[in-house]
């Protein structure tokens, strides 16, 4: 008959709005061994898999610590109760804990004065806009209608949790009878029980003992302080994210750039600061989701997106969103992994706002088998070619604007805007193949800006520190030939250094804050720059490297920058900390910037 070998879960950690998906092995009776799931409707040699979630719930009540959120609390600061700061971000599992976390606890209390003296009810959107754990104080005595009215259990219907048993000071609640289970706020504190039972699809019972899990308590999704919007006249841009009214009523546009972490590359080797929960794919894509849903950006320009996460996770996700999808997966002639996990760019545009126009792939191993081919003598085109093809790429995609532009008066011209999101080679001893990369994307744009009179935005992570020869490129238009970079040159495919320019007028949209006058929390953001570079300090913060690698520029003569995303520092992601985190789930920062297009005179 067919047996149960396994059940297992990939992380015994489980995090509220995560989907739990068991993995299962059986044995068939010709010994054969599978994984795939067995429902009632497609039975396998007669049998079929049953299974229940339960909620086990203590008499006891149970407070969450904030900081470490698989521990549980042992003591709550009096300042947070007093200042009407949601609860959960009260609790502390140690004096140490809190001591540790003080810097970063004590913005909470000064938003929150502030907050109160600008508005009474503030906080509640401050604290709460990504907090949907509810009280971190678990009621164990709530009834199951009171805990639950009903709740959704992967594929399986609705239906209210049920009281199963009682055993001592436990009460078994039933809360899912499908193999996958997602955690709500009502299961925080609690420990879950997955149980799998072999039925016989003749007489519906079961057939020898059911196989069963135990999880740790459930603890609730970190939510990060949300990070505010601030306007380039060095105006605060009130209510944290919601632009939703600004640009239904005016010309402008918002683009984020985000280098998410794939999967493949987020290991625990690599980031051994990081709790492995945190460190999940199964954990880090919902709260991915969560922050870029939360910026609401127009278009969204996302790096390391892995072909089957852009296919099974983002491009749907997004989808009900608003949003269209278009992805260039990496080429693979140096990848020697599975094809699936071979990550690329992918670009994302609000319907109701743009319609896509054009798209351009550029591939630079195409572009390095021409340089080869045309500049390269035979005896040493394997060596150029093994240096200068690394399996990059940039996606390039023209958009017509569906919002017309305040205050221009042209109803027969349209706005395009051209958008490219690329990565570019990581390898730092690699200087020239990075400079190469930047200055063939840029040739290409140019052409595409030749051939119509259209805004640009290059936005990416382009692996490259502020002052160095793809920044001095990209934000100058050339490059010193004396600049040392250009020393690393191999190949010769940098010489004449006269050639390494372009004509876009492109500017950071990030050098903006240091344009910025007075004005409530710029000083601060200032502080988050280099005064040198007119760039953020950081835009990648790992254990191993803090700087910036990530930009959004834009052709200045254009377009204009309205408002950019506040930057993160040190201290905002807590004492001895680095990316990712659980509160957030990449080792870079998203930027994110609003734009206006100028107005157009006609010819």
């Amino acid at each position: 008959m067919l047996s149960v070998l396994r059940v297992h879960l990939p992380s015994d950690i489980p995090i509220v709005g995560c989907e739990l998906t068991p993995y299962v092995l059986l044995r068939r009776p010709n010994k054969e061994v599978i994984s795939e799931d067995v429902p009632e409707s497609a039975p396998v040699d007669g049998y079929f898999l049953r299974y229940k979630w339960y909620r086990i719930q203590s008499d006891k009540k149970v407070a969450i610590c904030s900081i470490h959120p698989s521990e549980q609390a042992t003591l709550q600061c009096l300042g947070c109760v007093k200042a009407k700061i949601p609860v959960t971000k009260s609790y502390h599992c140690s004096p140490k804990c809190f001591s540790d976390a003080w810097q970063h606890h004590r913005v909470l209390h000064e938003r929150a004065a502030s907050a109160v003296n600008e508005n009474g009810n503030e906080e509640e959107e401050i604290f709460g806009r990504f907090n949907s754990t509810g009280s971190g104080v678990i009621n164990s005595s709530l009834t199951s209608s009171q805990s639950s009215g009903s709740l959704a259990n992967g594929t399986a219907p609705l239906y209210p949790a049920a009281v199963t048993q009682r055993n001592g000071g436990e009460t078994w609640f039933e809360v899912g009878r499908s193999k996958t289970y997602t955690p709500t706020a009502d299961d925080i504190g609690h420990a879950l029980k997955f149980e799998c039972v072999v039925v016989d699809a003749e007489t519906k019972l079961p057939v020898g003992p059911a196989s069963t899990i135990l999880t740790s308590r459930v603890i609730p999704a970190p939510c990060p302080t949300p990070r505010r919007m601030f306007s380039v006249s060095g105006v605060d841009i009130p209510g944290h994210l919601d632009l939703d009214g600004r640009l239904s009523s005016s010309g402008t546009f918002t683009v984020l750039s985000y280098n998410i972490l794939s999967e493949a590359y987020a290991t625990s080797e690599l980031y051994s600061y990081c709790p492995s929960w945190a460190l999940a794919w199964t954990y880090r894509r919902q709260n991915l989701l969560r922050e870029i849903v939360g910026y609401r950006a127009d278009i969204v320009c996302l790096q390391e997106v892995q072909s089957n996460h852009f296919e099974e996770f983002f491009a749907p996700e997004l989808d009900k969103h608003g949003y269209q999808a278009l992805f260039k997966r990496k080429t693979a002639e140096v990848f020697n992994g599975s094809i699936n996990n071979i990550d690329g760019c992918a670009t994302f545009f609000r319907r109701d706002r743009f319609s896509h126009v054009k798209k351009y792939e550029v591939e630079f191993n195409k572009a390095a088998q021409s340089l080869t081919d045309a500049v390269v003598p035979i005896a040493q085109k394997k060596t150029a070619l093994n240096r200068l093809v690394k399996d990059n790429v940039a996606l390039i995609v023209v958009l017509e604007a569906k919002f017309s532009n305040q205050g221009v008066d042209n109803p027969g011209k349209r706005q395009l805007v051209c958008v490219a999101n690329t990565h570019v080679n990581v390898q730092q001893e690699l200087r020239d193949v990075k400079l190469w990369q930047v200055h063939t994307l840029l040739k290409g744009l140019e052409k595409i800006a030749a051939s119509a009179d259209i805004p640009m935005l290059v936005c990416g992570d382009f692996n490259s520190v502020p002052g160095s020869a793809p920044h001095t490129l990209l934000a100058l238009g050339k490059v010193d030939p004396m600049h040392p970079d250009l020393a690393v040159d191999p190949l010769g495919i940098l010489r004449p250094p006269t050639k390494l320019t372009h004509q876009l007028p492109l500017v950071s949209a990030y050098s903006s804050f240091a344009r910025m006058g007075v004005g409530l929390g710029l000083e601060q953001q200032r502080r988050r720059m280099d005064p040198n570079t007119n760039e953020p300090l950081f835009t990648n913060c790992t254990r191993d490297f803090i700087g910036t690698h990530d930009y959004i520029f834009y052709s200045a003569d254009s377009l204009t920058v309205e408002s950019l995303l506040e930057l993160l520092d040190e201290e905002s992601l807590r004492k001895d900390t680095a990316l990712p985190s659980p509160e957030w789930s990449s080792d870079h920062i998203a930027l994110l910037a609003e734009f206006r297009c100028k107005p157009r005179t006609r010819r």
